[in-house]
């Protein structure tokens, strides 16, 4: 066989699928002799889902458990060794609910990295912005990702002199009315934007909630997130979830 028939045969090689492809290479192949089996096929669960521009998936364990076929005790040992063999970077969600995050690491990752889109232009953190991400992301009744337009719409809010706790406010009391109407049979498409929250911004800037009033909607995102994790793990013949992650969503 010569190299113009390898070359030929090469050329007429094509994808079936146009997308959800990863660019499996030398680093991929790195990892694999890197991770123990079970947290190998959790780093490729984790490479098909990462955002290609920056390397990095938000998950909650359980969904996490439930793709690779594990306990959540099982995915959270595989998740520190991603950690303590330096293939990802893991930001943890605040508790068992909340999404923990991951960015995998230069070594392991073959794509170029876009410029961070959180922080617009500059390479100067916003905390506001940062704020407002970080508590829109661990909500878990989001599509999971805050991208460019959610932070430039933080900054917008920011420049008009809205104050963080009132987002912070709008986003708890938008958290609580989702939960309440997936728990009570609606759609369940999961909140697409920071945008969905503008509204909710005017009615508490038109009547500030109560004092203490906050802390109760706090409580009851993590008190809905879990009955909702609840519902979910249920079979489908008790009434589960069968076509859909949770409770990450994808609209």
């Amino acid at each position: 066989m010569t190299d113009q028939t390898i070359d030929r045969r090469d050329s007429a090689l094509s994808l079936k699928e146009r997308s959800g492809w990863f660019a499996a290479g030398d680093s991929f192949r790195r990892a694999l002799l890197t991770l123990s089996d079970g947290a190998f096929k959790l780093f490729a669960h984790l490479c098909l889902e990462a955002d290609r521009r920056t390397g990095r998936h938000e998950a909650v364990q359980s969904e996490l458990a439930r793709v690779i076929g594990k306990s959540r005790r099982i995915v959270g040992k595989y998740v520190e060794e991603l950690e303590h063999k330096g293939v990802c970077t893991i930001r943890r969600g605040r508790n068992q609910y909340a999404r923990t995050g991951f960015e995998i690491r230069d070594q392991y990752w073959p794509y170029r990295r876009a410029h961070d889109l959180e922080t617009g232009p500059s390479d100067e953190r916003n905390a506001f912005v940062d704020a407002i991400r970080d508590s829109f992301i661990s909500l878990g009744c989001t599509i999971g990702k805050f991208g460019s337009r959610d932070a430039c719409l933080a900054r917008d809010w920011q420049q008009r002199g809205i104050a963080l706790n009132v987002v912070q406010d709008a986003l708890l009391m938008g958290a609580c009315r989702k939960y309440s109407s997936w728990l009570n049979g609606r759609p369940t498409e999961p909140i697409g934007s920071l945008a969905y929250f503008e509204s909710l911004i005017a009615e508490i800037q038109e009547r500030p909630l109560p004092a203490g009033y906050p802390d109760y909607l706090r409580r009851k995102v993590v008190q809905f997130a879990g009955a909702w994790a609840e519902e979910c793990a249920k079979p489908p013949e008790k009434g589960g979830c069968p076509d859909m992650a949770c409770p990450e969503i994808v609209q």
